[in-house]
C-alpha cells in the first residue's frame, strides 16, 4: 500500500495529543498541574537525589591549640572528616507566594573522622603524640531551602531563595590509641565539627540546586512526534503557586520540524500536504480491477475492461476536532479519485466528495497517549466525472467497506503507538486516568522516576 501518511491516522486522532484546551494562537494552549502529593512525590525525589549526589561529603581538616596545666600546648587535628551517611526522617513542602519552601527535620548523619594530638611537656624532654579514629554522630539536624520558579524565555528558571542548616545535637566516640584519656579534649571539637557539617550542606545544597537549574534550561523545548511534526513544550507566562498546587503553562502546539492543540496538528499535516493516501493495496483486491465494478459502474468497465485501479484519498481541508464531555469528533472534507491504470498511465477517471464523521477513544500507554478511531458515518456527492453520471447509492456500499475494512484498522494500528506527553526524560506516567471536558482533555496520574537516571548524570558536570 503505497502512502506518504496514514490518513485517519491523521484526520481524526491528531486530536489525541494532551492538551487542555482550544483557544488563539497566542493563549496558553496545555496545563500541566502538580497536586500536593505529586509535590511531595517531587520533594522525596530531590531529598533522594541530594543524598545520593553528595555523599560521601568530604569536610575541611579542623584544628585546634589549647593550653592543659602540666602539660603545656596541645596542638590538636581532626582530618579525613567524612558524612558517609544521611538520613532524612521527616520532611514537607509547601508552595506559597513567594516560592516553594521544602524543610527536612528529624535529621540523623554519620561522619567518619582521624585524629591525632601532639604536645611539649616540661615534665619530659621529647615530644608527645597519638592517633587513631573517630566516629560521629549527628542528631536534631534540620534543613531548610526556599525555591523559585520563574518562566524564562520559555524555559523554567530554578533558584536558591534561601536556604539554611541546623545541628543540634553531636557525639563523638574515639577509638585507637590512649582514646579515653583524650575524650574530653576532643568533644571540645563539637561546635566546630557542627558548624563544618552545617556550612558543608548548605553549599552542596545550593550546587545541587544549580546544578538542577541547568537539567531544567538543557530540556528540550520540542517533543518531536515523527520525522515532519513535533509538539511545542515551551512554557507559557510565570508558575502558578497555590497553598497545595504548582501550575506550568506549555504552548502544546504542533510545529513543522523543518495551530488550538489538536487542530493545529491537522492544520499542519494538511498544510505540509502529507494528508494524501494512494491506495493499491485493500483485502479484495478485485475491488482494485474494473472488473469489480462492472455491476457498480458499467460504463467505467466499458470503457477501461479489466485494468487495475488505484485511489487517492486527500484532503479537500484542514479536518474538524472537537472535543466533548465524553469523545472526541472529528469532521472530515475529502476527496476521492478514482484513477485507471492503463499502459503506465495513470488516468483520473472521476472524483467523489465525501464527509466522513468519525470519533475516538483515548488512554495511556508509558508516556504515550494512544487511541482507537471509528466511523461513525459519511456522506458522498460526485465531484466531476469522466465516465458519465455515477450512481451515488450504489457506490456508497463500497465507500463504506472501504473506510472500514482498510482506513480504521491501519489508522488504528498506528493509533496505537501513541504520541509522546510531555514529560520530561526519565520519569514514565503511572495510573493515568483520562477525563473529558468540554474542550478539554485531561490526564491525571502518578509520575515515576527511573532510579537509573539521576540528574546529577543528566546535567553533566559543572
Amino acid at each position: 500500500m503505497a502512502q506518504t501518511l496514514p490518513l485517519f491516522l491523521l484526520i481524526i486522532c491528531l486530536l489525541l495529543i494532551p492538551s487542555s484546551q482550544i483557544q488563539q494562537e497566542q493563549e496558553a494552549f496545555t496545563t500541566i498541574v502538580i497536586s500536593q502529593q505529586g509535590l511531595d512525590f517531587l520533594k522525596n525525589l530531590l531529598i533522594t537525589q541530594a543524598i545520593s549526589s553528595i555523599i560521601p561529603l568530604k569536610l575541611p581538616n579542623i584544628t585546634k591549640t589549647a593550653k592543659f596545666p602540666f602539660m603545656g600546648n596541645v596542638h590538636m587535628l581532626l582530618s579525613n572528616i567524612t558524612i558517609y551517611q544521611l538520613q532524612v526522617l521527616d520532611s514537607y513542602v509547601k508552595p506559597g507566594d513567594s516560592g516553594i519552601a521544602i524543610i527536612a527535620s528529624g535529621t540523623t548523619c554519620n561522619l567518619s573522622m582521624d585524629w591525632s594530638y601532639e604536645y611539649n611537656t616540661w615534665l619530659l624532654p621529647v615530644e608527645i603524640s597519638d592517633k587513631g579514629h573517630a566516629s560521629v554522630q549527628v542528631e536534631g539536624m534540620e534543613v531548610g531551602l526556599t525555591l523559585g520558579l520563574k518562566n524564562q524565555e520559555g524555559t523554567l528558571k530554578l533558584s536558591l531563595m534561601d536556604c539554611g542548616c541546623y545541628v543540634k545535637d553531636i557525639s563523638i566516640k574515639l577509638d585507637g590509641g590512649a582514646s579515653w584519656l583524650y575524650q574530653g579534649m576532643i568533644d571540645a571539637f563539637e561546635e566546630q565539627i557542627g558548624s563544618a557539617v552545617e556550612n558543608a550542606i548548605t553549599k552542596n545544597l545550593g550546587e545541587g540546586i544549580l546544578k538542577l537549574d541547568l537539567f531544567l534550561q538543557s530540556l528540550p523545548k520540542e517533543i518531536p512526534v515523527d520525522d515532519d511534526a513535533s509538539i511545542n513544550v515551551t512554557f507559557v507566562d510565570n508558575p502558578s503557586l497555590s497553598n497545595s498546587s504548582v501550575g506550568f503553562d506549555i504552548n502544546g502546539l504542533f510545529t513543522a520540524r523543518k495551530k488550538a492543540v489538536f487542530n493545529s496538528a491537522s492544520a499542519l499535516y494538511y498544510d505540509a500536504k502529507f494528508m494524501q493516501w494512494i491506495v493499491d493495496k485493500i483485502p479484495d483486491q478485485s475491488l482494485l480491477n474494473t472488473a469489480g465494478w462492472r455491476f457498480i459502474v458499467p460504463q467505467l468497465y466499458k470503457k477501461y475492461p479489466n485494468d487495475d485501479m488505484n485511489m487517492n484519498l486527500s484532503l479537500s481541508s484542514p479536518p474538524i476536532l472537537r472535543i466533548s464531555e465524553h469523545n472526541l469528533d472529528a469532521m472530515v472534507y475529502a476527496d476521492l479519485i478514482i484513477d485507471v491504470l492503463e499502459a503506465d498511465q495513470v488516468i483520473p477517471v472521476a472524483c467523489i466528495s465525501l464527509v466522513i464523521r468519525g470519533s475516538g477513544s483515548v488512554g495511556i500507554a508509558g508516556n504515550n497517549l494512544v487511541g482507537s478511531v471509528k466511523l461513525n458515518d459519511f456522506s458522498m456527492s460526485s465531484k466531476w466525472s469522466n465516465i458519465g453520471n455515477l450512481r451515488m447509492y450504489l457506490i456508497q456500499p463500497l465507500m463504506w467497506t472501504l473506510i472500514q475494512t482498510v482506513f480504521v484498522p491501519h489508522a488504528n494500528a498506528h493509533l496505537a503507538k501513541g504520541f509522546p506527553l510531555p514529560i520530561i526524560h526519565g520519569f514514565t506516567v503511572q495510573n493515568a486516568e483520562i477525563i473529558f471536558s468540554t474542550s478539554k482533555i485531561t490526564v491525571c496520574g502518578d509520575v515515576a522516576f527511573r532510579e537509573s537516571l539521576s540528574i546529577k548524570q543528566a546535567s553533566g558536570p559543572l
